[in-house]
């Protein structure tokens, strides 16, 4: 995928994240393109190292490991400011 894809992807996941996850968060719009956008490669490979696969395109199995590693990421990132 292409740094646009990359961004339009991490994007989406950053914000299914912050929706599963509500609270203040200091950051906004790029905080959470950059908690998507990391959480989207931490989510692929540890679900490549676990071996379910890697984030991959724009399918489900992609979608979803990417945003539950943008969740991880967010809790991680939540935990990190207290």
């Amino acid at each position: 995928m292409g740094i646009f894809a990359w961004i339009l992807f991490g994007l989406i996941a950053g914000v299914i994240a912050k929706l599963l996850m509500p609270g203040r968060d200091p950051g906004g719009f790029f905080v959470t393109i950059v908690i998507g956008v990391l959480g989207a490669l931490l989510g692929g490979f540890i679900g490549s190292a676990l071996g379910f696969g890697g984030v991959t395109g724009f399918n489900l199995s992609s979608f979803g490991i990417a945003v539950l590693g943008a969740v991880l990421l967010l809790w991680v990132y939540r935990v990190a400011r207290r």
